[in-house]
């Protein structure tokens, strides 16, 4: 496995309160480019393919540790050594938007509503067009 590139240790707030340290890292080049083109749009509800989230999720955390007693954090290769290590779900999206913002330009500094948001226009406007074109065909309208 190769090492965590420019490793950052940050604090996850919990569900029950407290808070539970991880390191996220930069993502390797070739793997980034698949995780930010594709996490957004495997999310978005409705249209997005939740088992390709989950991969691309799963992908995503073999990039994130937890400090332990030995020298080397353990890396979250594994959907098991996820589920040991973080607590909830919602501290698991938490770390999941850390690393998104960690890796990508426009998720910092409120980017990333204006780019969900961007793409939640284009999904309703696609959806629309194609809502508005199964009418006309289904009434028999050209």
């Amino acid at each position: 496995m190769t090492p965590l590139l420019e490793p950052k240790e940050i604090e996850v707030s919990l569900i029950g309160g407290g808070t539970k340290t991880f390191v996220i890292s930069k993502f390797p080049a070739v793997a980034g480019r698949e995780i930010v083109t594709q996490y957004p749009v495997t999310a978005t509800p409705k249209v997005g393919d939740y088992r390709a989230n989950e991969e691309l999720m799963l992908k995503l955390l073999s990039y994130v540790a937890v400090p332990v007693n030995s020298s080397e954090p353990l890396r979250l290769s594994t959907q098991a050594l996820i589920d040991n290590h973080v607590p909830d779900y919602e501290a698991l999206m938490r770390l999941e938007f850390a690393m998104m913002e960690y890796n990508t330009s426009f998720f910092t500094n409120g980017k990333a509503s204006n780019f969900f948001q961007g793409l939640l226009t284009k999904v309703q406007t696609s959806a629309l067009q194609m809502l508005t074109q199964w009418s006309q065909q289904s009434s028999g309208k050209k």
